[in-house]
């Protein structure tokens, strides 16, 4: 039997009972259109984290503090007094993979201009720290080595701020207060947008760290260093050598833990993206349980349908048609339903993907591959689960089937 008289056959056989063939795709709709739609989430959530993190700078490495405990009980990362500020200029100073090097202290203060206030978020940094973020100023400049040698009361201030107390005025030039101490701003931030951690990045002032140190924060040791490596490729031995050097610094015994952490920014990453990945393969494998379902009901109508169309399948036998061509004919119906659940799942993935990322603002990417898959798993439903029928229809015998009523 040629391969397009047997495909008609069974578009024929469709066609006949098109409510219930589109009822019988529906699983498979439905779970072909979730797997992308989750999927597509999925990916348009990492590519947002891969985005923030690429705002952190570029060949990027923190190190924290390590934890102390209080009473017994571990406070956690990042709570201890362990990085001072000479521990980041041996850091920019003795590794020669470290182009810059910027020891952090932050604080929460009301800052004031005229009659109006903003609470804010304080950092203060070195000279290099716009370098290490690749973040570009919109007007004024940077604070410089001198600046921070001298402790110098100069700001540099994000767009929150301009927002908040300037008012559409130029804030180059003016002078803002911390804790009664006079800031003259010398600089606007470019926009930078949200952290991976939900915050404006741009509700900020920054600061020479002597400043912040000396006169705002009231602090003695750093809350972070962020390490600028000289490029990609050297970003692991940089770590490495900043693991060694600062053990050195600090007196650890061979045996001692470090009172410290060291992370890249691909680490960073591989951490932030971690739980999206998983979240996305669980939602995607909640979904494909729709497919399954939808397999086991085009198994089931087609065996609806081998009993229905009995008499139909003895008289082909009777004229001369061979097992196989039953067994061919069923499961080309089979698989033409799960290819068309399959197309429209992926046209209602596509339209559940846009509304979604338009109208509840999530970032969505479209996945090929997961197009793809999620049709391949169709097909594949629809030749496992109508296999069985078709083989059953193949099997009857020609005598009983012409009994059949």
């Amino acid at each position: 039997m040629k391969s397009w008289i047997v495909l008609l056959i069974a578009l024929r056989a469709i066609r006949r009972n098109l409510m219930r063939s589109l009822l019988t795709a529906l699983g498979i709709i439905i779970g072909v259109a979730a797997v992308i739609t989750m999927v597509s989430l999925g990916e348009g959530a990492r590519a947002e984290v891969e985005a923030q993190v690429s705002r952190l700078g570029e060949n990027v490495i923190l190190v924290f503090p390590g934890s102390r405990s209080l009473g017994g009980v571990s406070i956690g990362g990042g709570s201890a007094n362990t990085l001072t500020i000479e521990d980041a200029i041996a850091i920019r100073e003795e590794i020669p993979e470290v182009i810059a090097a910027s020891p952090e202290v932050r604080s929460q203060r009301q800052v004031i201009y005229g009659n109006r206030n903003w609470f804010t978020r304080i950092y203060g940094q070195s000279a290099d720290y716009l370098q290490i973020r690749q973040w570009p100023l919109e007007s004024g400049r940077m604070f410089d080595v001198d600046d921070v040698a001298r402790a110098t009361q100069v700001a540099v201030i994000g767009q929150t701020i301009v927002e908040e107390l300037f008012e559409g005025t130029d804030p180059i030039g003016e002078t803002i207060r911390v804790r009664g101490l006079p800031l003259t701003v010398i600089g606007v931030l470019d926009r930078k947008g949200m952290s991976l951690m939900g915050s404006v990045q741009d509700d900020i002032v920054i600061v020479p760290y002597t400043t912040g140190f000396q006169r705002i924060s009231g602090r003695s040791h750093a809350m972070v260093i962020n390490v600028q490596a000289f490029n990609s490729a050297s970003m692991g031995i940089a770590e490495m050598k900043i693991r060694d050097l600062l053990r050195e610094r600090h007196g650890l015994a061979p045996y001692q833990e470090d009172d410290f952490t060291v992370q890249t920014q691909e680490d960073v990453a591989a951490a932030a993206t971690e739980t999206s990945r998983v979240m996305t393969l669980l939602l995607a494998s909640i979904a494909g349980v729709s497919m399954l379902v939808g397999g086991i009901g085009i198994m089931n109508i087609m065996l609806v349908s081998v009993t229905e169309r009995t008499r139909e399948i003895g008289i082909r036998m009777a004229i001369g048609a061979h097992g196989k061509h039953i067994l061919l004919q069923f499961l080309v119906e089979a698989i033409l339903l799960s290819v068309l659940g399959g197309v429209l799942g992926i046209l209602g993935g596509m339209l559940a993907t846009n509304l979604i990322s338009e109208y509840a603002g999530w970032p969505a990417v479209l996945s090929e591959q997961a197009v793809i898959l999620a049709f391949s798993i169709s097909v594949a439903v629809g030749v496992t689960f109508g296999y069985f029928p078709a083989y059953k229809a193949s099997k009857l015998d020609p005598i009983d089937a012409l009994r059949h009523e």
